[in-house]
């Protein structure tokens, strides 16, 4: 089975590593220290079997996974418990808590083998946004599905890479998580989102105006986050603030 690791922890990663190569029927094709490092490689050519850490910075092994096509299969490797009901709705094969002895480690691999999982891995194309002509909400594509997301629960957009991740209010009516993660660029959503209420204030992220907490200092707060207005964009943002500003 052709597997991959991602863990923030190199001395973590390492250890996987070098317990894939004790089990003759993995073929470790990568070893990663972020998700976003992994991203591309694992988009192009996914695995059968991913070993993922869960506590990550910017892109977390939950929201990970469920972005992963169908037919690989996850073992999330995490110090923390508290995430183990989380794990199995995006489908993980297995749980095992650091640190983790070579015993648990072959017998997640076995089992995730005996699964049989040998049909070939799709490659996930992305989905063009489709907008409401009423602007109330729209459809994007999310872990092979299509997700309604309201324009009114939206905070901001964030980008990473080729995906965006949607920041949703935590009383959304979009599905409840407060993230959204999907496969598409961020022009191809600036476009779909109505102007002026969505701002692009960088290059990495679109902001619902009348739901940010405050504007200072050439940045937008919302709760205990600070997003960057680049100088590229402040122009515009200005002009929308001077004509809401008593």
């Amino acid at each position: 089975m052709t597997t991959a690791i991602i863990d923030d922890e190199p001395l973590a990663a390492e250890l996987l590593a070098t317990y894939t190569k004790k089990i003759p029927f993995l073929q470790l094709t990568g070893t990663y220290n972020s998700a976003i490092e992994a991203m591309k490689d694992l988009r192009q050519n996914p695995v059968e079997l991913l070993f993922l850490d869960i506590q990550m910075p910017e892109l977390s092994g939950l929201e990970f996974a469920s972005i992963l096509p169908p037919a690989t299969k996850v073992v999330f490797t995490t110090a923390f418990d508290k995430y183990a009901v989380d794990s199995y709705k995006v489908n993980c094969i297995d749980y095992l808590l650091k640190p983790i002895a070579f015993e648990d480690f072959l017998r997640a691999a076995d089992k995730a083998n005996k699964l049989n999982f040998n049909a070939s891995v799709p490659v996930n194309v992305p989905v063009p946004v489709t907008p409401d002509p009423s602007g109330g909400f729209i459809y994007v594509k999310s872990d092979y599905k299509l997700v309604r997301i309201f324009l009114s629960d939206i905070l901001y957009v964030e980008g990473l890479k080729d995906y965006v991740k949607i920041h949703l209010s935590p009383d959304n009516r979009s599905g409840g998580s407060r993230n959204v993660l999907c496969l598409m660029n961020m022009k191809d959503l600036e476009d779909s989102l109505p102007s002026p209420e969505f701002q692009r204030i960088h290059r990495s992220y679109i902001v619902h105006m009348p739901m940010a907490d405050a504007i200072e200092r050439q940045r937008i707060i919302f709760g205990q986050n600070y997003l960057p207005i680049s100088d590229s964009y402040k122009d515009a943002v200005q002009q929308y603030v001077n004509s809401h500003t008593i």
